[in-house]
């Protein structure tokens, strides 16, 4: 397995928990601590705190502290890698459905 296909799973798994994926949804609008984060779940803290941990061990946020109060943002860097992908599997993909849809139209005529 390549890097990029190892970073690709990477972020993808951490991207699969509903919780996780929620978090990045939130993180897009901009930064929040992490008890803001937290607020819309109910699970104890250190659980929150490792989904926390899977995305940024993922590259995914960054986190820094001033005082007592930690913020987490997005790392949007990662997240390009993904962009990536998605761009070159959509052109791969839209071009399939085109051909399909020129057989489908000579095969009715």
């Amino acid at each position: 397995m390549t890097t990029y296909q190892a970073d690709l799973s990477t972020i993808f798994g951490a991207l699969s928990d509903p919780t996780r994926f929620a978090v990045v949804d939130r993180l897009a609008r901009g930064p929040a601590s992490v008890s803001e984060l937290a607020e819309p779940f109910e699970m104890a803290g250190p659980t929150f705190l490792k989904h926390l941990k899977v995305l940024e061990q993922a590259g995914l946020i960054r986190s820094s502290k001033l005082g007592r109060v930690r913020t987490v943002e997005l790392a949007p860097e990662r997240m390009r890698s993904v962009e990536d992908w998605i761009v070159a599997h959509r052109s791969i993909w839209e071009g399939r459905f085109d051909a399909l849809g020129k057989f489908l139209e000579r095969d009715t005529q």
